[in-house]
């Protein structure tokens, strides 16, 4: 009998997304590969994979080293790489690099993120295709002729406006413009940033749309055609740009407006000719109108609450896609139940401006758990936060029947959650969900500019935190049991 050998797949991430793509791997009876750098010497994705290779020393300069991760993979005779989130997921070169060297990249063609990577390209294609956009420029010129255009398009339009970076992700190179003085003062410097974080200065402008609502579709299309949406999700909730709270479906409940985002999300993957798992980000004004925003070429951080409402294993579905397999249900088969909410606990300091708690050591971690509870994270007792990194430590997700039920359910969650060491967001999100205007769903970007004091919290507020002091002056007690 031949024997047949199972494929190897290498995750190229760390934190919970490599933790996440590694068990989808391993359940389909593959072999999960696991990199990593010098300061994720003790990190848990390395322990769950079934090999590890070390890249280098890093930070992060070595988990963006394509060069050094396809070497890795050739060397351990790997046959596909998943670049979960960031770092080089939306590298149109990290795609190509996989595909000259006979890898299957898991997720879109190279060709399909260089140009969904570069917003006015997108917006072009979003155009021919018919769908709605918020006004916005083509690349803005460098020097006066750049100016010019900018200035020309805000008399247009009016302020405030968007400036932009075209290669700008992940709430970054993002920034408001309300009048002329500060659009001639900020081109220059965003421009500068847009260079250093995404090695391309090119910025655009974009009409503001005043308070929307965020909302986005899960898509997921395979090579033969076939393009599904899982519904909606909100993630108006953010600071700076960057999203904190994720909910699926949207609340919105106009109906027919959702189903038409929906089918409007799977009409712009068509155009883009878009395969495997995806996101299309859209903004609802006050009054119902949508607009197409862009197209994440990757899985997201909130894929989490797609799933809980779906039953479909997104990651899990990323790698039959790659490997040529055709999807296994139709639009018709997915079936949309209940609500689910996910946050990201990360190890800051909201009272201290969202401070990092970098270096700190997690003295005692005790999750939730129950019907409906799902933890996607990498943290556990003993771990100490490394510098270099996010402060994402893990991701709570909720399910419930109704929207009463999961807000229920997500206070109870939150307020048994024991993290002991660093200063974590989990007492500002338990304010939140105490919040009458989250409960009743009314919120958009501007949520937390207009709720500031929910930042004004006591420590002590959580049973969860009365709970870490607890168990730590017992563990302290053990450790020194002659201390006064």
């Amino acid at each position: 009998m031949r024997c047949i050998l199972k494929k190897k797949i290498l995750v190229a991430n760390r934190g919970e997304i490599a933790l996440r793509v590694i068990r989808a791997v391993q359940e389909l009876g593959y072999t999960a590969v696991a990199v990593y750098e010098t300061p994720d010497n003790d990190a848990l994705h390395i322990r769950a994979a079934d090999e590890a290779v070390w890249l280098g020393d890093g930070p992060r300069t070595d988990y963006l080293n394509i060069d050094k991760i396809i070497r890795a993979a050739k060397r351990l005779e790997v046959d596909a790489i998943h670049p979960g989130y960031g770092f080089l997921a939306e590298n149109p070169d990290f795609s190509k690099a996989c595909e000259d060297n006979g890898l299957v990249f898991i997720g879109p063609s190279f060709e399909v993120i260089r140009n969904l990577g570069d917003k006015v390209i997108a917006r072009q294609i979003m155009n021919e295709a018919g769908i709605s956009m918020v006004p916005g420029t083509s690349n803005l010129s460098h020097g006066e002729a750049g100016v010019a255009e900018a200035k020309a398009f805000a008399a247009t339009y009016g302020y405030p406006v968007m400036l932009k970076a075209t290669a700008g992700g992940g709430g970054r190179g993002i920034r408001r413009i309300d009048n002329e003085s500060q659009l001639l003062q900020d081109i220059p410097s965003a421009r500068a940033e847009a260079k250093a974080a995404f090695n391309n200065d090119s910025v655009y402008l974009e009409k503001l749309v005043l308070n929307p609502k965020h909302v986005e579709v899960q898509i997921i299309a395979d090579q033969f055609g076939n393009t599904v949406h899982l519904g909606t999700r909100d993630c108006s909730i953010q600071r700076r740009n960057q999203k904190l709270v994720e909910i699926a479906p949207s609340l919105i409940k106009d109906q027919d407006l959702i189903e038409r985002i929906c089918q409007t999300a799977v009409k712009a993957a068509k155009a883009a000719s878009y395969t495997n798992a995806g996101t299309v980000e859209f903004l609802v004004d006050k009054d119902m109108n949508y607009y197409f925003m862009e197209i994440n070429t990757r899985i997201q951080v909130e894929h989490t609450v797609s799933e809980m409402i779906t039953g479909i294993d997104i990651v899990r579905t990323q790698i039959k896609i790659a490997f040529g397999k055709q999807l296994s249900f139709c639009q018709e088969d997915i079936k949309l139940r209940g609500y689910a909410i996910e946050m990201r606990i990360n190890a800051e300091d909201p009272r201290n401006n969202f401070m990092p708690e970098a270096g700190k050591t997690v003295t005692v971690y005790r999750s939730p758990g129950g019907y409906g509870v799902r933890l996607d994270g990498f943290v556990y007792q003993g771990y100490t936060i490394p510098e270099s990194y996010d402060s994402l430590l893990v991701k709570l997700t909720v399910f419930g029947f109704s929207w009463n039920e999961t807000v229920d359910r997500l206070r109870r969650c939150l307020r048994n959650f024991v993290i002991h060491g660093p200063k974590t967001t989990i007492p500002f999100y338990l304010n939140i969900v105490n919040d009458p205007d989250f409960q009743n769903g009314d919120f958009n970007t501007s949520y937390l500019d207009t709720h500031q004091y929910l930042i004004d919290y006591e420590e002590q507020c959580t049973e969860g935190n009365k709970l870490a002091r607890l168990i730590a002056e017992i563990q302290y007690r053990k450790e020194n049991p002659y201390a006064i």
